[in-house]
């Protein structure tokens, strides 16, 4: 902020001093933001400038920061501005604190067992049975069916069948909160967040409660669809404090799995119906825990990561992970057109900003804000690449998950330096088998060298050796072997080995199926079953040799949500098994959602698959290994788009459960050379400290393999 606080100050001198300061720890706005020019953190002044200009046609006062550096602030910094519903992503934050000290259960637990009145008031709240059903979860996402006013207001609809903004919910969230910490939640959210992050009340007021009795049980009751009053700098530095996951100067504030809910889209209530869709739009679509976001990518210059507090006169807290981006706005509102969609008001200002960050332009005018998803285009069948998907096309160069946590940067090894064996072959799925040697299988093409003598849609081949000296020798297999270009011939998408046992995900039969081998390849058995829904690309998650290192005797599978290997989809799907089960389709289960202690629910019933990853229109093809010595399973994912043999990009993500939550190593648009069709890295080439690996790639339809050097944070 402009004025400097001495309690600030001395924080910040004890964090200077602090023994245990890290080099990695990003920059802290303690007492005051850092500042940088835009080119110091690679933003263009004049698309800052454009976005700068549309805010002040509303007035009032604003701040960009990226890299937690302040680069551009227009405004009174100091001038309080009431925030209206921005109040409901502020007070939320209190649902993160109720989550990590134990006063909630979770998310699912019915809100009646918090409040001993919940619901009941002077008004009418409708159906009894629908109260007791209406979770915090509902309340948090607006889904719980209350009216839009702030009173108790009556109930519309059953819990979880609709989306309707509301205040009346989330003011019941408060009062839930409010009797389980048995005070008021401006003192706890005062001593919790805004004192560590250095906002003062000179700089962030709450009201008293103007819907509802001021105190409830003797306790001051505040509400959370409207009340609280603060400056551009204090709303930066509580979306700083989400960017950093719920971090804050090394210490955890929030729990980081309450961050991940508040900026995406649950399952549960992505395409509900909404009420009032001249109003609120697709918002069941880009609506996470009382946070706005654009998941849907609905405006198409600006990151689908990208999240914000929303009130009325426009106040809003924007946090742009990919980006690295924080983004704080008051004042009065925006002029909007009629017929709009809802978001629309948003596009000149946020796009600028995004295209300032990526070097890059937006066109004049309002904005480009999309009006449906774009179907996404299926490859011919002589070809084992999608063309561009349409709505891939303007996704610029935003990756879909904030930085790691662990890996810092990826240094690519120079490209001369890169091995190509079996040219005219691609696919490659890897596993480290028990005899030390890595099986793979090629697809439409002759193998290694000395080549075999028909074309095959899957052939299968051992490598030797480790980089730089490494050698391929070809595995005949009449019992897997298959023949048919492009999408014709079945090709494996997956390997494993486990207990000695050889199983090969296979694409392009129907959806996906599976065969094994119990003698290193020689001879196969095909199941008599196939996956029936959304297990086009599958593939298996390795671990160690013969999968040594396991973390339990299960067998994960992950796949693009797609019936083909061809289309690209919204989000990843996975399944696991017992190791030893693989074969039997009764085994399998499929990740649904994580409970309300953040562990994984499974089901039975795929048609009940849930999201472990989410990049719509971007979730493609792809291998999965765990590192053991960064203790994190790494997710290469080519993008979909072009003849990626020759050009293309492509992600690599990390967390700690195959589940997630994933963050981004590694993500671009245009890689120096071609990244393939799919691409992995083998554990058995990692070295023993994690920081060492190497790609292997199916660049130029040939075996490729790079080597790839970590920065890694521990």
């Amino acid at each position: 902020m402009t004025r400097i606080r001495l309690g600030v100050v001395v924080a910040a001198l004890a964090a200077v001093l602090s023994a245990g300061a890290s080099a990695a720890e990003p920059p802290w706005p303690m007492p005051d933001w850092p500042a940088a020019t835009p080119a110091g953190v690679g933003m263009n002044a004049g698309a800052l400038a454009r976005a700068r200009d549309y805010a002040l046609t509303g007035g009032g006062s604003g701040i960009v920061t990226r890299h937690g550096q302040a680069v551009l602030r227009w405004g009174d910094q100091d001038r309080r501005y009431d925030l209206k519903s921005t109040t409901k992503a502020i007070g939320v934050t209190a649902l993160g604190l109720a989550l990590a000290d134990g006063k909630v259960e979770g998310l699912d637990t019915p809100a009646h067992r918090y409040h001993p009145t919940f619901g009941r008031a002077k008004d009418t709240t409708g159906r009894e049975d629908w109260l007791r059903a209406i979770t915090l979860f509902h309340l948090a996402t607006q889904t719980a069916g209350f009216e839009k006013r702030g009173g108790t207001g009556r109930l519309l609809f059953a819990p979880g069948t609709a989306w309707a903004y509301s205040d009346s919910g989330p003011n019941w969230l408060a009062e839930c909160l409010t009797l389980q910490y048995r005070r008021d939640l401006r003192d706890l959210l005062f001593e919790r967040v805004f004192t560590p992050l250095g906002i003062e009340p000179d700089d962030l007021a709450w009201r008293y409660n103007a819907y509802r009795p001021k105190e409830i049980d003797g306790i001051l009751r505040r509400e959370f669809g409207s009340g609280i009053s603060a400056d551009a700098d204090a709303m930066a530095r509580i979306g700083y404090l989400y960017l950093r996951r719920g971090r804050w100067q090394g210490k955890r504030l929030l729990p980081e799995a309450f961050v991940d809910a508040c900026r995406t889209v649950d399952d549960r209530v992505r395409a509900l119906p909404v009420i009032k869709p001249g109003d609120y739009g697709k918002a069941s679509n880009h609506y996470g825990l009382l946070w706005w976001n654009n998941a849907d990518g609905t405006l198409a210059g600006v990151p689908r990561d990208a999240y914000w507090s929303w009130g009325l006169h426009d106040s809003l807290i924007v946090v742009i992970p990919s980006l690295d981006v924080v983004v704080a706005r008051a004042g009065k509102s925006w002029k909007r057109e009629k017929g709009a969609d809802h978001y629309a008001v948003l596009a000149p200002f946020l796009e600028p900003i995004c295209a300032s960050a990526r070097g890059g332009a937006v066109r004049a005018g309002r904005g480009s804000v999309r009006s449906s998803s774009s179907a996404v285009a299926r490859s011919s069948a002589d070809a084992d690449h999608p063309p561009l998907p349409r709505r891939a096309r303007s996704q610029g160069t935003a990756a879909p998950y904030p930085p790691s946590p662990v890996i810092r940067r990826i240094r690519w090894a120079p490209k001369e330096t890169i091995i190509r064996l079996a040219k005219g072959s691609d696919n490659w799925p890897i596993t480290w088998a028990d005899d030390g040697a890595l099986y793979t299988a090629y697809g439409d093409g002759y193998g290694f060298e000395p080549r075999v003598e028909q074309k095959l849609s899957l052939g299968l081949a051992r490598i030797l050796g480790a980089p730089p000296d490494v050698r391929g020798e070809n595995l005949r297999a009449p019992s897997a072997e298959q023949v048919g270009d492009g999408a014709r011939g079945k090709k494996a998408s997956g390997m494993i080995m486990v207990g000695g046992v050889l199983t090969m995900a296979v694409r392009n039969a129907g959806n996906a199926t599976l065969a094994s081998s119990r003698d290193h390849g020689r001879t196969w058995t095909w199941v008599d079953w196939r996956f029936q829904a959304g297990f086009g690309c599958p593939t298996f998650v390795n671990v160690g040799r013969n999968y040594a290192g396991a973390r339990d005797a299960t067998v994960y599978l992950a796949s693009p949500d797609s019936d083909s290997a061809y289309k690209p989809a919204d989000r990843m799907v996975l399944a696991r098994a017992p190791a030893g089960r693989l074969m039997d389709r009764a085994a399998w289960e499929f990740f649904e959602r994580c409970g309300r202690d953040g562990a994984p629910v499974w089901t039975p019933d795929v048609a009940r698959r849930g999201a472990v990853f989410q990049h719509p229109g971007r979730c493609y093809r792809g291998g999965i290994a765990y590192c053991a010595p960064l203790g994190r399973y790494l997710w290469v994912q080519i993008l979909p788009g072009g003849d990626t043999r020759f050009a293309g990009g492509f992600g690599i993500y990390d967390a700690p459960h195959p589940w997630g939550p994933w963050t981004t190593a590694f993500f671009t648009e245009r890689w120096d050379v071609g990244p393939g069709e799919t691409a992995s890295l083998p554990a058995k080439w990692m070295s023993r400290d994690g920081r060492e690996m190497y790609l292997v790639f199916s660049g130029e339809d040939a075996f490729s393999i790079r080597k790839a050097t970590l920065e890694v944070t521990r």
